[in-house]
């Protein structure tokens, strides 16, 4: 593949039908008609009161650098395009303006996380790229954070590259979980790529090489005495692994003033191991040594080691984050929601028998309501984009579904959640560090409250429609009814 710039040039990993499109409006006199985009999801995974929002930074880097090479223009002859529509890519030029929520946000089912306006061409055919950026690094920022928050402030690891589905999602995996709130990643490359800690000591093969587990032990603590953790679970781990690893401190890290950071044990029945491996360590006077568990380890059963008294300071997870296991399909979608005419914005609804298919017109904006007491999120607004939220005057929030459900809010701050990332093509939004995005992360879900955080039936966090937009949807289910009462389906 081509690079430009230094990155990888992914222009044409695109569904073919955004090609068909495009050459159709082209033909057709659409090329510079300006449209709205949104980009949201319907469902969170694994049943959870929130997602994490993540893969902006790689959504920037693709759209900088979209551009069409001779080669991808030799690739598409013989599909039925013009030639004016192949010079018309040959000449590509990205022109959109797009919004987006800052990584590290939690967000909510029917809220846009991304907006892009601009000509209809180049705002369509951006649409599978950035719901890959997105649908994959939020799914996994997501599970990272329910397994982060089931470890009770315990340091987690990210393990999973060679479970991953491909080089990419361990690579953006292991960002993904980071800004989830992971510690580090086996995953080195990610340390010099992002500055995400690299961690890892072992495999089982190392102690299988040498003649005897003490010596593997001793060889290790001798190579890294500073930073020795040992794996304690290839032979015996009560009989063998940890009496010889409390042997190897002895001779190899007490001589050299040193102490052990911890021992790994990677099978058998962690809970009960740990609890006798802390009082064996203890007893041997090293207490600070940490005990380190993985082995297909996730949420749920880190919960349960730990309710059940498991001495664990530390765990390595791997498949069961790396692929989010238990549910990992993330579903965003990207619809149309408005055009420009010469008489302003035209709203565009997408209707279904399936009520929550049916989606919200008009260009938009979300805000986010928060507690100015306590810190704690309210709930989002989504309005039209030319409304403000007064914060000096009580705001009335309703269910758009069961509009009798109305709440009074005052003594609020009200916080818009979309930053601007391209001004007319120039990214004008610096990327976080992601030491700062993963900080940023732990803030944003703290301000949620306790019963949003619930692994099983959450709280449902509420995203409401100011009355404006609501008026606007409805009207046009309404147009929409009226015009199918009289033969006309569209309107």
């Amino acid at each position: 593949m081509e690079h430009t710039d230094n990155k990888l040039n992914l222009t044409m990993l695109t569904d073919f039908y955004e090609l068909t499109m495009a050459n159709g409006y082209f033909q057709n006199g659409f090329k510079d008609t300006i449209a709205y985009f949104d980009l949201f999801f319907r469902r969170i995974p694994d049943g959870g009161g929130f997602v994490i929002m993540a893969g902006v930074e790689q959504m920037i880097d693709y759209l900088k650098n979209l551009s069409f090479s001779e080669e991808d223009l030799d690739a598409l002859r013989g599909h039925g395009f013009s030639e004016a529509f192949l010079d018309y890519l040959r000449h590509f030029q990205f022109a959109c303006d797009v919004w987006a929520v800052p990584e590290g946000t939690p967000v909510f089912p029917g809220e846009p996380v991304v907006i892009v306006r601009g000509p209809i061409i180049q705002a369509q055919f951006v649409e599978t790229m950035l719901l890959l950026c997105i649908n994959h690094q939020s799914l996994i920022a997501t599970k990272a954070n329910r397994i982060v928050r089931a470890a009770q402030g315990r340091g987690v690891m990210e393990f999973g590259s060679r479970r991953a589905q491909g080089f990419d999602g361990a690579v953006y995996g292991a960002r993904a979980a980071y800004i989830g709130g992971c510690v580090g990643t086996a995953c080195t490359i990610c340390e010099r790529d992002f500055g995400i800690p690299a961690l890892g000591t072992m495999a089982h093969s190392w102690i299988q090489l040498f003649d005897s587990e003490l010596d593997a032990f001793c060889a290790y603590a001798r190579e890294y005495p500073d930073n020795c953790t040992l794996l304690v679970d290839t032979y015996d781990t009560l009989h063998s692994g940890l009496p010889n690893a409390i042997e190897a401190f002895r001779r190899e890290l007490l001589p050299r003033g040193c102490r052990p950071k911890g021992v790994r044990i990677d099978s058998g029945d962690i809970t009960y191991l740990s609890k006798r491996m802390r009082k064996m360590l203890d007893e041997a006077g090293f207490p600070d040594c940490s005990i380190v568990a993985s082995n297909a380890l996730d949420e749920y059963i880190i919960r349960d080691m730990l309710i059940q008294g498991a001495k664990v300071d530390s765990f390595g997870v791997g498949e069961r984050l790396i692929t989010a296991a238990s549910d990992p399909v993330f579903g965003g979608v990207y619809k149309l929601a408005a055009i420009e005419t010469a008489h302003g914005i035209v709203p565009k609804i997408k209707l279904s028998e399936n009520v929550s298919k049916i989606t919200t017109p008009g260009a938009k904006t979300v805000w986010r309501l928060f507690d100015r007491d306590s810190g704690k999120a309210i709930a989002d607004v989504i309005t039209l984009m030319d409304e403000i939220i007064d914060e000096r005057a009580p705001y009335e929030l309703f269910d758009p579904e069961f509009t009798w459900k109305r709440k009074t809010v005052d003594n609020f701050l009200a916080r818009p959640l979309l930053r601007r990332i391209f001004d007319g093509g120039t990214c004008v939004y610096p990327a976080p560090a992601i030491e700062k995005i993963r900080s940023y992360c732990a803030e944003q879900v703290d301000a949620l409250w306790e019963e949003v955080l619930r692994f099983e039936n959450p709280h449902q966090y509420y995203v409401d429609l100011s009355q404006k937009l609501w008026d606007l949807k409805h009207t046009l289910i309404s147009q929409h009814r009226e015009n199918k009462k009289a033969g006309n389906p569209q309107s």
